[in-house]
Parts: structure tokens; sequence; C-alpha cells
């Protein structure tokens, strides 16, 4: 690894920006997670 490499500015990939709403992420996330289990549940698959 060079110093080059280290101090070049990063390549934004289109992924989600690190300035984002962290809050509205993390609740989105386990609301999936919910959402996830119940159907998985409603399936008999547990």
């Amino acid at each position: 690894m060079t110093a080059n490499s280290v101090t070049a500015p990063r390549v934004r990939t289109g992924g989600p920006r690190d300035d984002g709403p962290k809050i509205f992420e993390h609740a989105m996330g386990w609301t999936l997670v919910v959402v996830v289990a119940m159907f998985v549940t409603q399936l008999g698959l547990m």
C-alpha cells in the first residue's frame, strides 16, 4: 500500500451516504427483520 492510495479521495459507488439519518436506517432494518420473521412463522417454516 502506497501513500497515494491512502490519501486518494474515496470513490462513490452508489451506496448509502455516510451522512444519512442513521436512526431511520436502523429502524427500517429492524422493521424488515420483524416482517421476515412474521412471514416465516406464518408459513410454518420455523
